[in-house]
């Protein structure tokens, strides 16, 4: 397993100027922390909430939860075709303006207006308030005072992300920073197969990107995924990324690849051979137009030859995977309290041309979900010991400095939201 050269600097860790002492964990088992992360970090940066296809024509919406916000969403094309966020609040009585048959539960359509179960007031897909049920029985109601609440919604490569401060002055672009503008250009928009998953995690949602974020576990957690050989191999010489990096509350890690070369074919699994594909995608990777020497400049930034994946963390709880095998993965940590988040994970792929292809994203699929369900059962189980308060404190290797810095980042929100 190669081993790539540290930053001339030293360290990644002392390179990026971050702290190497242990690090304390009670950020992750505080309700009392919890709530102020809700307020410091939720309801005051952007957060994506689903893409422009999920958007295809005048009148599509979709609603989202956000739960650690003290908030729902409706987002909605208009009839001008812009996009535009609103607080799923009708009104007149508060009631929640767009659910089915469940109110917690998220949904999508298609609708001319927006009309409230309850009483029945409609509102147009701009967001104004077009009729008032039995109008004359109010006392001179000023329609145009009583739109639904705007929430600022900006679209960055076809993702759509909003932000619930209203004094929120900070553009969407200036805040992806430099790894958003070097990421521009990767047609996004090409990718149109969708695969989702779901999942309830019994953790607080900065330990499941901890997970996302380190490669030292790999080789150790999932080495059930990998023939006896390759794991062997593997465990003996452990793992080490090509590229970390860090921009404001932002960080990636660049990775190498995981195709197998021809000589090493026989140590994947029978199906991972038959098929072609694996957890990094197809082995053929489809045409999107670019070539690998043609990516984005954030992508691939030391322009290895056996680079295979980069792994984008948009602070707070957006991660975006671009693997060299064309296609995308993202992940979303929606958290429920402060032990519990919401766990998203979407594969885009280009849409297959005919049944192998099929087959072949399938197989990355589900390589996925096998990682991502031995990650999530691990960390239930650090969650009950870190609540045991047993230990307070931990040693990071080097491999682990995004772990630091997300946690050195939420911490830093808090306490410049608490003074």
């Amino acid at each position: 397993m190669a081993h790539f050269p540290k930053p001339s600097e030293g360290s990644w860790t002392e390179h990026f100027k971050i702290d190497t002492e242990p690090v304390s964990y009670a950020d992750s088992i505080s309700p009392e922390h919890y709530e102020l992360e809700r307020d410091a970090i939720f309801r005051r940066t952007w957060l994506n909430v689903g893409r422009v296809e999920q958007l295809p024509r005048k009148g599509s919406y979709f609603t989202k939860e956000l739960d650690a916000a003290r908030a729902s969403v409706v987002v909605v094309r208009g009839t001008d075709g812009k996009v535009r966020a609103f607080h799923n609040v009708c009104r007149h009585r508060g009631n929640k303006l767009v659910w089915d048959d469940f109110p917690r539960e998220e949904t999508k359509g298609t609708c001319r207006a927006f009309t409230c179960k309850y009483h029945a007031w409609r509102y147009d897909l701009e967001g104004k308030l077009s009729f008032v049920q039995q109008e004359s029985e109010f006392f001179g109601i000023d329609k145009s005072q009583y739109g639904l609440l705007p929430v600022r919604t900006e679209v960055w490569e076809g993702f759509v992300f909003v932000n619930l401060d209203p004094d929120n002055t900070t553009s969407l672009r200036d805040y992806l920073g430099r790894f958003g503008e070097g990421i521009e250009g990767y047609p996004f928009h090409k990718l149109t197969q969708v695969h989702k998953y779901r999942a309830e995690i019994g953790s607080n949602w900065k330990l499941f990107i901890d997970a996302f974020a380190e490669f030292y576990h790999a080789p150790i957690l999932h080495s059930g995924q990998y023939v006896a050989e390759e794991a062997a191999k593997i465990k003996k010489y452990g793992y080490e990324a090509l590229h970390y990096d860090i921009d404001g509350p932002h960080s990636m890690v660049s990775s190498w690849g995981g195709i197998a070369p021809p000589k090493e074919r026989a140590m994947v699994k029978p199906v991972e051979r038959a098929l072609r594909s694996g957890l990094f995608g197809a082995w053929e990777a489809p045409d999107i137009g670019l070539t690998t020497e043609q990516l984005p400049p954030a992508i691939n930034p030391t322009r290895s030859k056996v680079w295979g994946m980069d792994s984008f963390v948009f602070f707070p709880n957006f991660m975006l995977l671009v693997w060299r095998p064309n296609w995308v993965l993202t992940y979303h940590y929606w958290p429920t309290s402060y032990n519990t988040h919401i766990f998203e994970g979407t594969a885009y792929f280009m849409p297959p041309e005919n049944a192998f292809q099929r087959l072949q994203q399938e197989l990355a699929v589900v390589s996925f979900k096998e990682y991502g369900l031995q990650d999530g059962n691990t960390l239930e189980a650090t969650q009950t010991m870190l609540e045991s308060r047993t230990l307070d404190s931990f040693p990071l290797c080097d491999q682990e400095v995004l772990l630091r810095h997300l946690h050195t980042t939420a911490r830093r929100f808090v306490d410049e939201y608490a003074k």
